[in-house]
Parts: structure tokens; sequence; C-alpha cells
């Protein structure tokens, strides 16, 4: 990793079942209309989005589908994006966000 870049944007991952819908996977459930005005808000800033799900196959095409059609523009989907992957010489496990917004960690946005 080279310590002089410096990463110059925001980056948010965000999670699918939960998060941006109510769970009901396999399915998807309704809206999370709070999540979803946030995250397209931050787009508009200029924030990077990273679809970080578990979902896979084509129950994720079916995810990133439904993302479209809530105007949620995606950067990435389940992987880091390239500028990262060149900023730390690979592409970590981790998904590299400066925000992770997930059911399991955060009350902000219950359904």
């Amino acid at each position: 990793m080279d310590s002089n870049k410096q990463i110059n944007w925001n980056i948010i991952a965000v999670d699918f079942d939960g998060t941006l819908c109510a769970n009901k996977y396999p399915d998807i459930g309704e809206a999370n209309e709070q999540v979803v005005a946030y995250v397209r808000a931050m787009k508009e800033f200029g924030y990077r989005i990273i679809l970080w799900t578990c979902r896979s196959g084509d129950l994720l095409q079916e995810a990133v589908k439904w993302c479209k059609e809530q105007g949620i523009m995606l950067d990435a989907v389940n992987e880091n994006l390239p500028d990262i992957i060149e900023y730390f010489g690979t592409d970590t496990r981790k998904i590299y966000a400066h925000e992770y917004i997930d059911d399991k960690s955060c009350t902000l946005f219950k359904l």
C-alpha cells in the first residue's frame, strides 16, 4: 500500500435484505424508503455505492435489478472498487468503505 496516496471519495457499503428492503429472503421485501432515499441522496453528493449482500447467482441479479428500479445506481456489487484494489495492491476480502449500512449493526433505519 502506498501510504502517500489519498482516497478522495466516500464509499458506502449497503446490505440488501433487512436493510434496503424488508427481509423476506429469498423473496424481496418492501422497500425501506428511508435507506433507499438516503443511499440515492448520498450518490447525488458524490458517494460511491457498493451493494454488500450474501445473495448470489440469480437472487443477486434480482437484487441488482431491484436497486436499479429504485433509482439506486451501484458502483460495485460484492467487490471492492478498482481504485481501492489499486490502492491496496490487492483485492482485500473485506469490502472497503467509509460507511457500512447493515440491519445487524444499524438501528437508525429499522423497518
